[in-house]
């Protein structure tokens, strides 16, 4: 089977990579689905926090989601249909539940897999193994997709935009909070994030304590935290683990596209571009994680590189200049530059703390310092660079570093 795009993945960033193309004349599209119905995750984020960006009004996660495939109406869209690989020159192979194992040749791919959370088995957590121990993802599905209520009393682990998500999950659900638990002196998220949890939903916020076992026998029965150098258990019969993020490049592991280190995600140039031309990335693959609005504003801006590449107009890749960063940033994205510099998506140019610190961050150009600004900064927090300073030629390697206070 031939097709000129193949798009990976019907979140937010695919269905609109996959109407812009459509858009642009493009036609001769195809989604690859691997869940029973397009949407991606907004479909069981039942809470209304999408849609502003993108049509203008304010949805909750399913409404967000029948949006955004009814704008992709008339495109082909393979549901429960799994990606086995992706080979170099365009092919994928798929598994499909009606016509069985098959090839795909395309001019493009565009990778938009998306993220998933790190479950209680990788976070190297002591105690029992009982169940009632979810991820933010499998709660929502739980209870806006499957309409169960797990547990009736929950801690919740983390204090990322994400865990404010499953926090008006489980109020959603009628289950009690007995608090969200952050190791860090203070949330991840944005404040007043914390206020709002213990004034508005009632929620203990439990700052600067580490969760040390989960106990339980057939069940959750309770946790065990260490605060200030005291130990003590919360009853509960649920525990939420959320976000630590990774991208789902479990397909590309082993394969010809190269993975950034920092990310984890592939690693792509300003065009979108992985180190197989044929093959661009948008979305929260390229960076745990992001708001769906701007998976659907990658995916927008993928699909304009992808028309250009279509039509011949995207320089020749080879000789692109790196882009890399230090510590106590974690990673910078794009990983490479192609010269001349035409100018960067406002999408692109972005870093991502790894831990907090307080210092002067610098971009360079072959050591020469091209912008400057003293920030303090907070771990998962992403940061603007300032595209406008790069030169157009004439580097051979940015650099984006802190010098920190002491």
């Amino acid at each position: 089977m031939i097709r000129e795009v193949a798009i990976l993945g019907a979140g937010p960033a695919g269905l609109s990579a996959a109407t812009t193309l459509r858009a642009r004349g493009i036609g001769d599209i195809v989604v690859i689905e691997r869940e029973e119905v397009p949407g991606g995750v907004p479909r069981h984020c039942g809470h209304p926090a999408f849609g502003l960006r993108e049509f203008h009004r304010l949805l909750g996660g399913p409404a967000y989601a029948r949006h955004l495939s009814a704008a992709a109406s008339g495109i082909e869209i393979r549901c429960r249909c799994s990606v086995t690989a992706i080979e170099p020159g365009g092919r994928i192979r798929l598994l499909d539940p009606d016509l069985g194992e098959t090839r795909l040749e395309t001019r493009a791919i565009l990778l938009a897999f998306g993220v998933r959370e790190t479950p209680r088995s990788a976070r190297l957590i002591g105690g029992d193994r009982p169940w009632g121990v979810v991820t933010t993802g499998a709660l929502q599905q739980f209870v806006y997709l499957q309409k169960i209520r797990p547990f009736r009393r929950a801690v919740v682990i983390g204090s990322e935009l994400v865990a404010f998500s499953a926090l008006l999950t489980l109020r959603h659900a009628g289950i009690e909070i007995a608090a969200m638990i952050e190791e860090n002196p203070r949330i991840t998220a944005r404040r007043p994030g914390d206020l709002l949890a213990r004034m508005a939903l009632g929620v203990p916020v439990l700052t600067s304590t580490r969760l040390v076992a989960i106990h339980g026998l057939s069940r959750v029965e309770a946790v065990e935290i260490e605060q200030a150098g005291q130990r003590r258990r919360i009853a509960c019969d649920g525990v939420v683990f959320t976000g630590c993020f990774r991208p789902e490049t479990a397909l590309l592991a082993g394969s010809h596209i190269a993975l950034d280190a920092g990310s984890g995600g592939p690693a792509i140039d300003q065009y979108w571009r992985s180190s197989d031309p044929q093959v661009f990335v948008a979305g929260n693959l390229l960076h745990p994680v992001e708001t769906a609005g701007i998976a659907w504003a990658e995916g927008r801006a993928a699909a304009e590189a992808i028309a250009m590449h279509l039509a011949g107009r995207l320089p020749t890749p080879g000789g692109d200049v790196p882009v890399s960063t230090t510590a106590p940033l974690r990673y910078v994205y794009p990983q490479r530059l192609a010269l001349p510099l035409a100018g960067l998506s406002p999408l692109l140019l972005k870093a991502r703390a790894g831990r907090a610190a307080r210092g002067h961050l610098r971009l360079l150009a072959d050591g020469r310092e091209l912008w400057s600004r003293r920030l303090s900064l907070l771990p998962e927090r992403r940061i603007s660079l300032p595209a406008d300073r790069l030169p157009r030629d004439g580097f051979s390697a940015i650099t984006v570093e802190m010098e920190e206070e002491r």
